[in-house]
């Protein structure tokens, strides 16, 4: 190492030699900011997405890109703008299929979020499988809407467990969680439980949805028609045990 390059590391305590003792809490703050200790060459990664994780929450969604996302039909229906991922256009699907648990979910703590603007409808899928068009045909839709003509409210099981009740505004940023442990599924709005539901033993699809039963897949988000326009931003998931 330079000399000068050695004596900046160690006057901002980011660098202490391999026989040297370091001081507690020095190398926490040393990593928060790509430094690796015992080392002067800095590590960063190059995305939101390949993040280390945090308390095991994984970014799925790196802020500038749709990177690890796919969508088929109509893919100008989702763009990224300001760090968030913008839905306004015709039908369509974005799956992500990115590296994390190579976008193969079972049980998981999924959290995003979302804001809608007035008459707006679109939907997180859990447990899904990239399609090139169409509704999809496996997994979970839960609903996003909180004032679009369809009754279904925001938080509802989509077609199998539905809410009339309002739990969100429209231009406003709400946090919409998911939890799928077995066959229990927890959903929350802000933090507040609105809806749970355990799939019963042999349970016999709803028609039309033949595949909305529990099983693993991936994760979607929902472009439902011209007039509707939403937002996400911060998405992340957690896996739970098998």
């Amino acid at each position: 190492m330079k000399p000068s390059v050695w004596l900046g590391l160690m006057a901002i305590g980011l660098y202490a030699a391999p026989d040297t003792a370091q001081p507690a809490g020095t190398f926490a703050a040393a990593s928060q900011l790509g430094i690796e200790r015992n080392s002067a060459v800095p590590w960063a990664y190059n995305s939101v997405e390949n993040a280390p994780p945090q308390n095991g929450w994984v970014s799925l969604f790196d802020g500038k890109s749709l990177k690890g996302w796919k969508v088929g039909e109509n893919a100008g229906t989702f763009s990224v703008e300001n760090g968030t991922i913008v839905v306004h256009g015709p039908r369509a699907h974005l799956f992500y299929v990115g590296d994390a648990a190579q976008h193969n979910f079972k049980n998981f703590e999924f959290e995003a979020k979302v804001k809608t603007t007035p008459g707006s409808n679109s939907g997180i899928y859990f447990h899904t499988a990239y399609q090139e068009k169409g509704w999809p045909e496996k997994g979970f839709e839960v609903q996003v809407n909180n004032s679009h003509t369809d009754w279904k409210r925001t938080s509802s099981l989509y077609d199998i467990k539905d809410i009339r009740e309002v739990h969100a505004a429209d231009d406003v940023w709400y946090t919409q969680y998911i939890r799928v442990e077995g066959k229990r599924v927890t959903l929350k709005v802000n933090g507040k439980t609105v809806l749970e539901y355990t799939e019963p033993d042999n349970v016999a699809a709803p028609e039309g949805h033949v595949g909305r039963v529990i099983d693993r897949g991936t994760f979607a988000l929902q472009g439902h028609d011209p007039k509707s326009k939403v937002y996400y931003k911060d998405i992340k998931v957690r896996q739970l045990p098998d």
